[in-house]
């Protein structure tokens, strides 16, 4: 995003709804699928919500906390908690902001 139009939570959490929407339909098939640098579509977004809960947890002034593995089918609510949660704490971070969209993008390329 250019530096005229920063990036809004509303803006982040929209982005982290629809790549979670995405892997809350995933057949297993497909969320057990490998995609360059991860085992699976899964670890892929389990890998993206535990840097966006790294990232909030780090603006709140919090030690990192490794966000567990509950398996496949469980990672598309693991991102729109830890999405939701770095949208609230980056309110005043538009480059936070803008890193974790950018992250997010990243990984629903990856993971089509």
């Amino acid at each position: 995003m250019s530096e005229h139009h920063p990036v809004t939570p509303a803006q982040l959490t929209a982005a982290v709804e629809r790549l979670a929407d995405r892997f809350r339909a995933m057949p297993q098939s497909r969320l057990l699928g490998a995609v360059p640098g991860h085992p699976s579509r899964a670890a892929a977004v389990l890998a993206l919500a535990g840097r966006l809960a790294d990232a909030a947890r780090t603006l709140e002034g919090l030690p990192p906390l490794p966000v567990p593995d509950c398996g496949a089918f469980a990672v598309g609510d693991q991102l729109a908690v830890t999405g939701h949660d770095l949208a609230a704490a980056a309110a005043e971070h538009p480059e936070a902001l803008a890193a974790a969209l950018a992250e997010v993008e990243d990984t629903d390329r990856l993971t089509v």
